[in-house]
């Protein structure tokens, strides 16, 4: 064997040996950036993956989902399975058993109370909870003992493993937010801010919108972990600023969500300080309809099922402005080899991706006006489309990023080109994916016709991301504006095949029926996708330990990360 070799089979297996003995705290500082500024941390009230995944570092699940889409036990002591027990016969609950001497950060047992209250806070009637599909068809959470939960169905549930299960449906402390149910939980200030954890950070200080100050918890369950003795999770900027503050300049160690164009990707990379992660899971960069009239003066009842939207409800419409979309120059200035056109919602695990809505790949200007016209909106004087004295004139909103912004006037010249007058708006994302409902701007109450951003489901099971378009999903006053029906759709035979879903285990019939919903949201419009984006972050040289997640939160595994 060559002196050389040994030499380096030496060095890495100190390196090995060094971390496999590391003590708690030994690597220092860690720096994280996401452009996209968390403006809480508790994912039950935002949907925005910016909150959910600066709170996996500080409260988790039983179960989640690791790098190759598995589902591994987490604060759990294994998976419930028919085979072991831990799912009934007739598939009407499911019970799961705490592992044994987890802690919260203040040194509390964890316990299974915690995790039937956590069932409680979300599902609570006064509430609204931004991961409630994560609940359908729960009946009850109960605690039988210290470690024991079970969950019980209203019917049958071939995958039981919504609740409890993934970065978006965690358990938080009940001693914490007891008095924070119902509509008494926005003004939660302390506990959505700096919630009690058990995972390998405690929150020392919270700035919303800006900057977190994190600590090794003390209390986490393995006394060697995390490496890092302190945390900051930047938040703001742009993806640019992001990305060469990790690959450039080397001032953060890990930056999140590199919405750039391929090519300054690959230029800031050469710069030698850091390395690129990407990775496919089901991540959809799509533009979300509304079918509600965002009119202010409706008041209260502005985006609300009350009031159908007096344009956008026209199904021709909604096919125009798809048809008329150029995807494969979208993703050549967007994302290159980091992107794919998609004409579904559902583009991943592959048996899920349906191919009958492959013609949206080829943009046909031509029929998009012949479609107008056929369905009587005629183009005026102005050179826009009008019918009973309705015209097409958009407001199309979304965050501010870059390659968002030439999206937006890419898609804007070819619309003006079928007779649609548009008008482009974009929000600071920490606002818009924010959830603030006193604000007027956040994604959740789309008070606007369209809008654009990227969502995707955790784990490989679509079940619980269908249901997001369940009718009366969707945010609304009552609720906190906390729904998930971004779109406002509302259609019993969608819904039945929900119901169908839910109580089918064949995974053939699965496949056919998240074809079909896919489809049917697909064919009618519910919304607009563009791209199936691979996502792409970015990790300093010096850091080790990442596992490049697309099913959970891309931190899930952050307490096994070592300086090297």
């Amino acid at each position: 064997m060559k002196p050389r070799f040994i030499a380096l089979l030496a060095a890495a297996l100190l390196v090995v040996a060094t971390h496999a003995s590391a003590q708690r705290g030994a690597d220092g500082h860690l720096n994280i950036i996401y452009w996209q500024a968390p403006s809480i941390l508790n994912p039950f009230l935002s949907g925005g993956t910016k909150d959910i995944e600066s709170a996996s570092l500080v409260i988790e699940p039983l179960a989640r989902y690791d790098e190759q889409g598995n589902m591994v036990p987490w604060l759990a002591e294994e998976i419930p399975t028919v085979a072991n027990g831990g799912v009934a016969d007739d598939l009407m609950s499911i019970t799961w058993r705490v592992a044994e001497g987890i802690t919260w950060s203040d040194g509390t047992p964890l316990t299974a109370a915690d995790v039937a209250f956590t069932a409680e806070y979300c599902m609570h009637p006064e509430g609204g909870c931004a991961q409630l599909s994560s609940f359908e068809h729960v009946e009850s959470v109960t605690a039988i003992d210290d470690r024991t939960v079970e969950i019980k169905y209203s019917t049958p549930k071939p995958f039981p493993y919504g609740p409890f299960v993934g970065a978006t449906s965690p358990i938080i402390q009940k001693a914490q937010f007891q008095n924070c149910l119902g509509t008494s939980a926005p003004g939660c200030t302390d506990a959505n801010f700096m919630p009690i954890g058990t995972g390998p950070f405690v929150v020392t200080e919270f700035r919303p919108n800006d900057v977190i100050s994190m600590v090794a918890n003390d209390n986490y369950r393995d006394p060697d972990k995390p490496a890092f003795a302190s945390l900051t999770f930047k938040g703001g900027g742009d993806a640019t600023a992001a990305g060469r503050a990790v690959l450039e300049t080397g001032e953060f160690d890990y930056a999140w969500n590199l919405q750039l164009n391929p090519d300054v990707l690959t230029n800031m990379e050469a710069a030698g300080n850091g390395k690129i992660l990407a990775s496919f899971g089901t991540a959809v960069e799509r533009i979300m309809v509304n079918l509600t009239n965002p009119d202010p003066d409706l008041g209260d009842e502005r985006s609300t099922r009350a009031h159908p939207h007096p344009f956008m409800s026209d199904l021709a419409v909604r096919q125009a402005l798809s048809m008329a979309i150029d995807r494969d120059i979208l993703n050549e200035i967007g994302y290159g080899s980091t992107g794919r056109p998609t004409c579904n919602v559902v583009p991943a695990p592959a048996i899920y991706a349906s191919d009958a809505n492959d013609a949206c790949l080829v943009q046909d200007v031509a029929g998009a006006n012949a479609k107008l016209d056929e369905a009587g909106w005629v183009i005026g004087s102005d050179g826009i489309r009008a019918k009973d004295g309705v015209r097409l004139s958009i407001l199309y909103q979304t965050s501010t990023n870059a390659v968002r912004q030439d999206f937006q006037a890419l898609i804007k010249q070819w619309w003006s080109e079928i007779g649609v007058e548009t008008e482009l708006r974009n929000v600071d994302a920490s606002v818009f994916f924010g959830g603030d409902p006193g604000s007027p701007d956040t994604f959740q109450k789309h008070f606007a016709d369209l809008e654009m951003y990227t969502n995707l489901f955790d784990g490989t099971d679509p079940e619980n991301y269908l249901n997001t378009w369940r009718c009366d999903n969707e945010p609304n006053p009552g609720n906190g504006w906390q729904g998930v029906n971004i779109p406002r759709y509302c259609d019993p035979a969608y819904d039945a095949m929900l119901e169908e879903m839910a109580g089918t285990a064949d995974l053939d019939e699965r496949v056919r029926l998240t074809k079909a919903m896919n489809d049917k949201l697909m064919q009618e419009v519910v919304m607009i996708p563009l791209i199936h984006r691979g996502r792409v972050s970015a990790h300093s040289n010096s850091l080790g330990g990442i596992k490049m997640n697309v099913w959970d939160s891309e931190l899930w595994n952050a307490a096994d990360w070592f300086r090297q």
